[in-house]
C-alpha cells in the first residue's frame, strides 16, 4: 500500500523557527522560575563536634515574598539513609518541589545518620541527634531563612526510623512542633514478643549497640525510647498526629498497636491503612496525605502564606 502525501506535514521557514525557539525558551525560564529550589546547607553540631548537611525545599514563592514568613516541614528519613533520600528516591523526583509550591511551606531534610532513631545516645557521643534535631538544626533553619520561628509554624514527619523520630521527638518536645506524622512507623524497639532467629538477633545487637548499648543488660532503656510506651506524653500533649502503615508492612502490627492505644486513651489522632508494603512507591502515595493533614494544623494557627 503506497500512500501520497501532496501537502508537507510541516512547513516551517527560518524566521518561524526562530520564532518557536524563542517561545521555547521563554516558556522553559518561565517554568523554571515558579519551581521550587532545593539548597543544600552544612549544618554544624556542636554536641556531637562535626557537620551534617541538610536539604532545604524551598517553594518558588519564597524568592518574590520578601517580606512574608514560611512554616517548616522537618521531613525525617528511614534507617540505612541519609539526608537526600526523599529528595532522589522517591519515582517522582519532583514530589517534594510540588509540595512545597503547592502549599507554600519550606521542606527540610535533615541528616539522621543510619541508625540512630533521633535519639540522644546514652552510650555515644557521637550520636546525639535529639539535641541535633531539635535545637542545632531548628536554630540554623530559623537564622537562615524567613520561617515562621515559632511552634505554630512548624510542623515534623517521617518515615520508618523517620516516622519513630518524627512521634518521638513531638512527644518530647511539644513546645516546638505544632502536629507530627508517621509513615511505617518503627514504633517499638524492644525486642519483646519477636520472634527473631540467631542471626537477627546478633545483627539486631550490632546495630544496637553504639545507639542504646545491650537491650539484655538495659531493657528498659529500649522500652523507655520507644514511641509505643509514650501515650502518656503523647496524650498530655494534644498534639495532631497522623498515622499511616501499608497493609503488608512488616511494621503493621506495632502501628496498630499504637492506634488501639491512642483509641482507648481518647486521644485523637488520624490513622489510615492502605494497600503497600515498606517502599518508596508507599511513601509517595502517602506523603500528599501527611502533608494536607498537617498544613490544615497551619492553617487553623494562622500560619499559612497565601498563594
Amino acid at each position: 500500500m503506497t500512500f501520497l502525501f501532496t501537502q508537507p506535514i510541516l512547513n516551517i521557514t527560518m524566521p518561524h523557527f526562530r520564532l518557536l525557539f524563542l517561545a521555547c525558551c521563554l516558556l522553559l525560564t518561565a517554568t523554571a522560575a515558579r519551581a521550587a529550589r532545593v539548597d543544600t546547607l552544612a549544618i554544624p553540631s556542636a554536641a556531637m563536634h562535626k557537620t551534617y548537611r541538610a536539604a532545604v525545599v524551598l517553594p518558588a514563592s519564597y524568592a518574590k515574598n520578601k517580606k512574608v514568613n514560611y512554616p517548616v516541614l522537618y521531613l525525617l528519613h528511614g534507617a540505612w539513609g541519609h539526608f537526600g533520600d526523599w529528595l532522589n528516591k522517591t519515582p517522582d523526583k519532583q514530589l517534594l518541589h510540588r509540595l512545597a509550591d503547592q502549599y507554600n511551606l519550606i521542606i527540610v531534610n535533615p541528616e539522621g545518620e543510619t541508625f540512630s532513631f533521633y535519639l540522644n545516645s546514652p552510650v555515644s557521643p557521637d550520636s546525639q541527634f535529639e539535641t541535633y534535631l531539635t535545637q542545632e538544626i531548628i536554630q540554623k533553619i530559623d537564622q537562615t531563612y524567613r520561617t515562621v520561628a515559632d511552634r505554630k509554624g512548624r510542623l515534623i514527619a517521617g518515615l520508618s526510623m523517620g516516622g519513630h523520630g518524627a512521634l518521638y521527638l513531638s512527644a518530647r518536645h511539644p513546645e516546638l512542633y505544632c502536629a507530627a506524622g508517621s509513615m511505617s512507623g518503627a514504633l517499638d524497639l524492644t525486642s519483646l514478643n519477636r520472634k527473631l532467629s540467631p542471626a537477627e538477633v546478633a545483627q539486631r545487637n550490632k546495630l544496637w549497640a553504639p545507639v542504646l548499648g545491650s537491650e539484655t543488660d538495659n531493657p528498659e532503656r529500649f522500652a523507655a525510647n520507644s514511641v509505643i510506651n509514650l501515650l502518656p506524653q503523647l496524650q498530655r500533649n494534644g498534639l495532631p498526629l497522623i498515622i499511616d502503615c501499608g497493609v503488608d508492612d512488616g511494621l503493621i502490627d506495632i502501628n496498630r498497636e499504637l492506634h488501639r492505644r491512642l483509641v482507648y486513651a481518647h486521644t485523637p489522632h488520624d490513622y489510615t491503612e492502605r494497600p503497600g508494603t515498606h517502599t518508596w512507591e508507599y511513601w509517595q502515595t502517602a506523603l500528599p496525605y501527611q502533608v494536607l493533614f498537617l498544613t490544615n494544623v497551619l492553617q487553623a494557627n494562622g500560619t499559612m502564606v497565601p498563594h
